[in-house]
């Protein structure tokens, strides 16, 4: 079985700041990955870096079979990775002008080449599949916040990824509107997605990941079970990170 995701040595810099440091890392396809660590770790740039949103300096980076070159190098390769690969951010980046289904057919019909009736009955079954089905006519802001991640969602879905990557999809939301778009990713997991998940959340951590990655100052210092991580971590970073979140 082929990876979906393969890091080969990749390291990243944002000038003299080395952010992401020799970085290995294979994904499956149906595999749930969670990457946790603190703050400013690398996480996120890290998941950016598989969509193409940055670019890396060196090292090895195939997506789906479409090798990444460093330094933004194969054009070709990075829009067919983002055609394929869904991603959904901390703030919900919805176009404010359009409504829930306008934001969800956009890329459809302007990408796949889908026509309006085509991405908007799409659309439509994935609204249903996220739980908002009766807000397709709203604009966002007419929509809370775990509405406005589950619209989001939806619009990645929309496209129909091979790849679902989720950076700190939670950390904008209120703490009552958590659960609503911690539930639509369980059920995506439970339907097979490949998701590489970037979260504070330790409990869906626990409960969803087939692995948990630890990360530290760039490098990835621990991975495994979520059981053996959380449970019996063997590196003095991650016990510390651990004792720290897990007291909350």
């Amino acid at each position: 079985m082929s990876h979906i995701v393969t890091l080969e040595k990749l390291n990243k810099y944002f000038g003299s700041l080395h952010v992401l440091q020799e970085i290995d890392l294979a994904v499956d396809p149906g595999e749930v990955v969670v990457i946790i660590g603190a703050s400013g770790s690398g996480k996120s740039t890290l998941i950016r870096c598989v969509n193409g949103l940055e670019s890396y300096e060196n090292g090895t980076m195939v997506v789906d079979g479409h090798e990444i070159a460093p330094r933004g190098r194969s054009p070709k390769a990075l829009a067919a990775v983002r055609q394929e690969v869904g991603m959904v951010f901390q703030q919900f980046n919805l176009f404010p002008h359009r409504t829930v289904l306008g934001n969800i057919t956009l890329a459809p019909v302007k990408v796949k080449g889908m026509t309006e009736a085509e991405a908007g009955e799409s659309a439509r079954r994935l609204l249903d599949r996220v739980g908002i089905g009766n807000q397709a006519e709203k604009y966002p802001s007419q929509l809370s916040g775990g509405q406005q991640q589950r619209v989001a969602i939806a619009r990645a879905l929309a496209m129909e990824p091979r790849l679902m990557l989720f950076d700190e999809p939670t950390s904008a939301l209120d703490p009552e509107m958590i659960g609503e778009v911690l539930d639509v990713m369980r059920e995506l997991a439970r339907e097979g997605m490949t998701m590489l998940v970037v979260t504070h959340e330790m409990g869906f951590a626990r409960e969803v990941a087939d692995r948990v990655i630890y990360i530290h100052e760039g490098r990835i210092v621990e991975q495994g079970r979520p059981d053996a991580v959380f449970d019996s971590p063997q590196n003095e970073r991650t016990q510390a990170f651990l004792s720290r979140v897990l007291k909350h």
